[in-house]
């Protein structure tokens, strides 16, 4: 398999990423409608009203096909936000999540962000680990019933971006 290539967002890749999010959570984890509309809500957000020097969106291709996405938004206060990092099971394991992560904390740092933060179910065990080695923290979790299920366990991750001493 070849390297991940990532690209900026284009037309039509929104709708992408809420059907490849939408299909492929209720095929791997019986997730209902609502992380579907959830999905549709934030890319609704993000198409009407993202700044492009505070906020970006990558699609990841291997050999001309989309695999993965991620998105970076403003969440206020000089706080940025991860958003919905996706990667299709076939392209699992060959880097993809990886490169879709470093790239937008590198964006988010080049934007002049103090911080970032993300939002994640405990049972994403391979996206917890991108996130762990991109050197996000576990600030906190809570059991939540959601998107059909009555087990999940939501969690917010944070990262400085920069120095606080500076």
């Amino acid at each position: 398999m070849d390297t991940p290539r990532l690209r900026r967002l284009q037309p039509g890749d929104l709708g992408w990423i809420v059907y490849s999010q939408g299909k492929g959570y209720w095929q791997q984890l019986g997730w209902n409608e609502e992380y579907e509309a959830l999905v549709a809500r934030i890319v609704a957000d993000y198409a009407e009203r993202h700044d492009p020097a505070r906020e970006a969106g990558w699609i990841a291709e291997l050999n001309g096909e989309p695999v993965g996405s991620i998105l970076c938004v403003d969440a206020g206060d000089q706080v940025a936000k991860l958003r919905l990092l996706w990667v299709e099971p076939s392209a699992r394991g060959h880097g993809v999540g990886g490169t879709l992560v470093r790239q937008c904390v590198d964006f988010a740092r080049e934007a002049g962000y103090l911080s970032m933060t993300l939002w994640t179910m405990s049972l994403l065990d391979a996206a917890r680990r991108l996130y762990e080695e991109a050197g996000f923290s576990l600030v906190s979790e809570q059991p939540v019933r959601m998107f059909g299920k009555d087990d999940l366990v939501n969690q917010v991750w944070d990262l400085p971006l920069r120095d606080s001493s500076a």
